[in-house]
């Protein structure tokens, strides 16, 4: 696995938009206000051509102009690191444009963007060998006052931290809209991690994932290299990330069990579950925790479900590819990034 350089101090931030742009409120004021809080620390920003624009389907623009956009993005001097401007919809229709053996030759370098971008940062994984991030999206860095998984998030991307933590409370409701877009996440909830078997966890692997309603799209495509990389990383052993976002109980066990059959949890150590987005939803008895324990218990490793990862912030930004040390103990939980 190879781990790109951290951004350094006075690096140049490249914002690009595989998924849809800032071209919408709250999510344009928010980063335009990004833009300040990057310039008060030091760096500057090179913003690709599909930043602002909304004049693709699901995404930010057409998806050969997506895809020419990472391509070039990816490769430039201009920028030492990725953050992508936000979600979407449909980001896999961009794939097929993504040169990924070009961007495998070129000088790694980190991406981080989560949702409809683990179109991104699970391939760049599992086809170039690059571990990328699995965190907040552009215009969450314009809230005011940042949020502490905010600053984990940019100490991770700048190397001045390994490990990252539960944040004990999460939102329910999020409080931001068109009149205020700078507003912070509204955590009101405290979190109540869930294990199965409900003991502590101490788990060694390599984490791959991301979210559910994307990653189930791949196995049986030419873009499912699972299997080959479970093989290559076998010794290590995989600790698999998942969370979902419009997927309703039954859907999140039809996805795993997709993943289930397609050979994906090979060598597996071990299942960190984000909260879905549809949070407490339960349908023909089965809840969002049978809806995984069911499908998952055959393989006899630990499950941790309910953590700060995904849709419902906020969200400990995870380094998908990479090695990590992890811990749960009661309702806290460590993950610690040994870049192996």
């Amino acid at each position: 696995m190879r781990y790109p350089e951290f951004l350094k101090e006075n690096g140049t931030i490249g914002f690009v938009a595989p998924a849809f742009g800032c071209a919408t409120e709250p999510y344009k004021s928010a980063f335009l206000n990004s833009h300040k809080k990057w310039d008060a620390l030091g760096h500057g920003i090179d913003l690709g051509p599909n930043c602002y624009e909304g004049k693709g389907i699901g995404i930010s623009n057409e998806p050969k102009l997506c895809g020419d956009e990472l391509n070039e993005w990816y490769v430039s001097e201009n920028n030492d690191i990725l953050i992508s401007c936000g979600g979407g919809e449909l980001m896999c229709e961009m794939v097929p444009y993504i040169s990924f053996e070009r961007l495998k030759q070129a000088k790694p370098k980190w991406f981080m963007g989560y949702s409809d971008n683990t179109n991104f940062t699970f391939l760049s994984a599992t086809l170039m060998d690059i571990a990328a991030i699995y965190g907040p999206c552009a215009a969450a860095f314009g809230m005011e006052p940042w949020h502490p998984s905010l600053q984990d998030a940019y100490d991770v991307l700048s190397g001045k931290t390994d490990t990252v933590k539960g944040y004990g409370v999460w939102e329910k409701e999020s409080l931001k809209d068109e009149e205020h877009p700078l507003l912070p996440y509204n955590v009101t909830v405290p979190s109540v991690i869930h294990r199965f078997p409900d003991v502590d966890v101490e788990l060694e692997g390599r984490l791959l994932g991301g979210c559910m309603d994307i990653l189930q799209m791949y196995p049986g495509t030419v873009y499912d290299k699972v299997k080959e990389f479970n093989e290559k990383y076998k010794e290590d052993g995989i600790i698999w990330f998942l969370e979902a976002c419009e997927l309703n109980v039954m859907s999140i066990r039809r996805a795993l069990w997709q993943m289930k059959e397609a050979g994906w949890f090979e060598h597996v150590k071990g299942f960190l579950i984000g909260r879905p987005l549809m949070f407490g939803q339960e349908m023909f008895g089965i809840d969002q925790y049978r809806a995984v324990t069911d499908v998952l218990a055959e393989y006899n490793v630990p499950i941790i479900m309910d953590l700060d990862i995904g849709h419902l912030a906020p969200m400990m930004p995870i380094i998908c590819g990479g090695t990590a040390k992890v811990s749960a103990k009661g309702n806290d939980i460590t993950i610690q990034y040994t870049f192996k």
